[in-house]
This record gives C-alpha cells, structure tokens and sequence, in this order.
C-alpha cells in the first residue's frame, strides 16, 4: 500500500456539531482504544474508501482505521454504515485532527463514528488435521508466485529458518525484515503479518502444532519490540495485531480456505489483488507460516509404533 495513492480532500473546515455521524461495527482489536477516555489523534492517510487514524499517547492498536463495507478490512478497523452513495471521507484531509475513545471517533468537525457493534477478527480453525493442512498448503501455493522481496537474502534466511524451527535465525531474519520496502505498510511487515498469524492460527489448530505457536510468541515478541521506530505507525499496529492472531478480513478468508471452511482459490485471489502489493507480500507470509506450521507439526508427530 503506498502513500501516493491517497486521496487528498478539500472542503470547508466544518464545527463539530455539524460532524455528521455514521454508525460502526468495530474489530474487538480497537476496543481498548475506543472504549477508554477521549484522546486527540490525527488524520495520518486518506483513501476514497478509507482513513487511518493515529492516536497520540497510545499503547497499540496507535492506529484505526476507518472504513467503508466496501473496503479492505484490517483487524483495527471500524467498518461504518454508510447511507446511499454517499462519500464519507470526502472532506478529511492527511493532517486534520481526529479525537478517539468514548464509543467514538471524531475527524476534526467533518465526520464522527459511534460504535454501534463489534467483530472478531481472530478466525476459530480448528481441529485441523494435517492431512488438511497440507491440501490447504499445496491449493494456496498454486496460487501465489515469488515474493517480490525473495531477492533479499534475509527472505530466504527467514523461510529456512522456520521450516526448520530455528528460533535464533528465524529472530535475526525477521528483525532484518521490519521496515524493507516503502509504502505506509512496506512489504517486509506485510509478510511477516503473514507469517505469524499462520504460525499461530495454524500451528494451533493442529496436533502437534506447540512449537508452531511458540515461533510464533517469540518471532512476535521479536519484531513488535521496536517496530514504532522501525517502520510505519500503521504497519507497527497490524504487526501488533498479527502476534495476537487478529487477522483482516481477506487474510481471514484464506485462513478458512487452508482448513477447508471456505473455498480458498477464490479467498487467495481476492487477497492477491488488494493493494499495491500488501495482498500478495501478505499472501507470501501466509504461505511461509502454513508450510513451516505443517513442517513442525509432522515432525513433533511421533512415527508409526513409536509411544507418544
């Protein structure tokens, strides 16, 4: 997702009781930031579906976003009820004030949210058997091509590293990889969101998937420590989201489709086309997390006659 494909508004600076109000459904991983005491923000990006949010003095999520039903859904998002064809974003601007907390969010006099209700964005996927998961694996790797960072030596260093269940060298790729490419969120945080949200969803959905989750608590732990000072605020937000396993909406729906829950081939695609390249480095992580959740789960399997 890059910067430059914001839409920039114009418009008449209204007064907040003229902010009109739009009802929301927000994702359960915005609740502590909307359900606390009012705290001032700003606009930080502006789409024609979508405006992001960054709340001053605030533990993660520091970013929401909101959007229309129409939009990509990220697991920080408040998905508004938007009447008719209306634009509500049309006057925001990057840069306007916003206020958050109170069951609202307030953009500068021009638009306010009130939280009406919440979703989920952590998907339930198991009992999963790994006879499944690797049908999934093979089904979603048909559909995704190269990443478009695999010419970086830490990719490569990352996917051994996992598949081999390898902490110290899975640590030291993936901290290489927070922040690498541009965007408001750079390829490198994007796979890596991937990648932990298969580790954990996956990994703890199957037997013998333990050491799967826990890559995944340690990689997690790893690049959330500093990612405010190493990338993006919204990219930090959705890497924080990751290591929760709270998942948007269209990497939900892959998940599904690797358990056998929701077709995937059609899931894959969608993700696959969202963004400039979030969708596919996204959809790269995903697959990274699922081989390396099948690898550690087959091997913590003991062989036939072996006690358990």
């Amino acid at each position: 997702m890059t910067v430059s494909t914001a839409r920039r508004r114009t418009g008449t600076r209204g007064s907040h009781a003229a902010a009109p109000t739009l009802a929301g459904a927000a994702s359960l991983g915005v609740r502590s930031a909307l359900g606390g005491p009012r705290r001032h923000g700003r606009v930080i990006a502006v789409f024609p579906t979508a405006v992001y949010l960054r709340v001053d003095r605030s533990s993660e999520p520091a970013v929401i976003a909101l959007t229309t039903s129409d939009a990509v859904r990220p697991p920080n998002a408040v998905v508004l009820a938007v009447p008719g064809r209306q634009e509500p974003f049309r006057a925001v601007r990057e840069g306007d004030e916003a206020y958050v907390g109170d069951g609202c969010a307030l953009v500068d006099g021009r638009l306010r949210a009130r939280v009406r209700r919440w979703w989920d964005p952590t998907p339930v996927l198991g009992p999963l058997s790994l006879a499944r998961l690797s049908h999934g694996e093979r089904a979603l790797g048909a559909v995704t091509g190269p990443w478009g960072l695999s010419g970086h030596e830490a990719p490569k260093r990352l996917a051994e590293a996992c598949l081999a269940g390898d902490l110290a060298y899975a640590v030291d790729a993936a901290e290489r990889i927070v922040g690498l490419g541009p965007g408001l969120t750079p390829s490198g945080d994007d796979a890596l969101a991937g990648l932990l949200l298969a580790l954990r969803l996956l990994g703890g959905a199957v037997p013998g998937g333990g050491r799967a989750v826990w890559l995944a608590d340690w990689l997690g732990a790893a690049v959330t420590a500093h990612a405010g000072d190493r990338t993006t605020s919204l990219a930090a937000t959705l890497l924080h989201c990751a290591a929760r396993g709270q998942a948007s909406f269209e990497a939900a729906a892959v998940l599904r489709g690797i358990a056998g829950q929701d077709p995937l081939v059609p899931a894959a695609r969608r993700l696959l086309a969202t963004g400039h390249t979030s969708g596919a480095d996204l959809t790269w992580g995903l697959l990274l997390g699922c081989r390396a959740a099948l690898a550690l789960s087959a091997a913590a399997r003991p062989a036939p006659g072996e006690d358990p």
